[in-house]
């Protein structure tokens, strides 16, 4: 399998929700979409390396499969507000790197 860029997600991804899925959901569906994801990742997380415990049912099977479904609507808002996401990965990696130079190095936490 070649690697996936992130251009190419947005693409792959325009393209499956104009053919399978039809039509991209309203942009406040997908939000909700999105946080109601969140939460199953969280769930996951806190069962798996929180204090709680997973239930007769569940399992940390998902944990990767919750990450991409994430990732799949956060590409979806991408793509219905015109978002380049590989655009605003580059610029805010940028900003962080001006920003927090010396930040973390001098967090006295973080030794």
């Amino acid at each position: 399998m070649n690697d996936l860029t992130i251009s190419q997600l947005q693409t792959d991804v325009d393209q499956w929700i104009k053919t399978i899925g039809v039509k991209y959901f309203s942009e406040l569906t997908n939000m909700t979409i999105l946080t109601e994801e969140v939460g199953e990742l969280a769930r996951i997380m806190a069962r798996k390396y929180g204090d709680q415990s997973f239930k007769v049912n569940e399992s940390d099977a998902n944990l990767a499969d919750e990450m991409a479904d994430i990732i799949w609507v956060l590409v979806c808002l991408a793509n219905q507000t015109g978002v380049d996401l590989t655009k605003a990965i580059q610029e805010n990696i940028e900003k962080k790197s001006v920003r927090d130079a010396t930040r973390h190095l001098n967090n006295e936490k973080l030794r």
